[in-house]
């Protein structure tokens, strides 16, 4: 229920239960893309500065029930699309985000919102061109994130459920709602599964061997910096010598 409209640019996107390691890996990916000379931009989830002063204010005054919590960040990311991530990718630009719609399908529907409701709310927003779903079993995302925090946060463990008086126990339920509706998401919109329990740079290269196929012969948006780039890129291998296999010489 997403549009199939196409754009110049690339949309990527990483999705994940808390605690997967989504977010490592698309900051590498960036990084990555960057050193290619691409013009990459980032987004993430509820950080539309349209809405965060009401979005805090709900957040502590504990207000929200979930269809307005639900509309509250569909606004926020709504903002994002129209001023932000459509303007990039009709430009020709690439465009990263830590969480797309799919969160709100995955997160919206776990506190109980209409299943059909929430996805028409996202109608207006594109299919990516890649969906990366890290995914991890549920006692690794709790242990990472306990581990990381001193506190869950109350939205966060799914408090305004009432599915227990212990934030962790009220998290591992909401977790594990959270994975159910995103496994059911991989048929649906073609998520690509990465294994967040494998190394960090074994995540990474499978993330950049499957990008690798969507930028391969395509231009896409200069990078302001790309011909400097490539210049220093020209002198690094006229001052190091190269053998045949294309690997820098040993000192012996």
């Amino acid at each position: 229920m997403l549009s199939q409209e196409r754009f110049p640019g690339k949309l990527i996107v990483v999705e994940g239960i808390d605690g997967s390691g989504k977010s490592t890996q698309i900051d590498l990916l960036h990084k990555w893309l960057l050193s290619l000379g691409k013009s990459v931009f980032f987004t993430e989830w509820n950080s539309s500065i349209l809405v965060k002063s009401t979005t805090k204010m709900g957040k502590n005054e504990k207000s929200f029930t979930p269809t307005t919590y639900s509309l509250l960040l569909s606004t926020d990311f709504a903002d994002r699309w129209e001023n932000f991530i459509r303007p990039i990718l009709k430009a020709g630009g690439i465009v990263l985000a830590d969480r797309y719609a799919f969160t709100a399908f995955a997160r919206d529907v776990a506190r109980g919102v209409d299943h059909e409701w929430v996805r028409n709310l996202y109608s207006f927003a594109v299919q990516p061109d890649i969906v990366f779903y890290f995914k991890v079993p549920l006692d690794v995302a709790v242990e990472r994130i306990t581990n990381s925090r001193a506190k869950l946060k109350y939205y966060e463990a799914g408090m305004d459920l009432g599915l227990s008086d212990n934030r962790i126990s009220s998290f591992r339920i909401f977790q594990q709602r959270i994975i159910n509706e995103y496994d059911a998401m991989v048929d649906e919109f073609g998520l690509t599964v990465i294994d967040g329990t494998l190394p960090v740079e074994v995540q990474q290269r499978q993330m950049r061997k499957i990008v690798s196929t969507i930028i391969h012969g395509w231009k896409g948006l200069p990078h302001p910096d790309a011909q400097a780039l490539r210049l220093q890129q020209r002198r690094l291998n006229r001052i190091l010598p190269q053998n045949g296999s294309g690997e820098e010489k040993g000192n012996g």
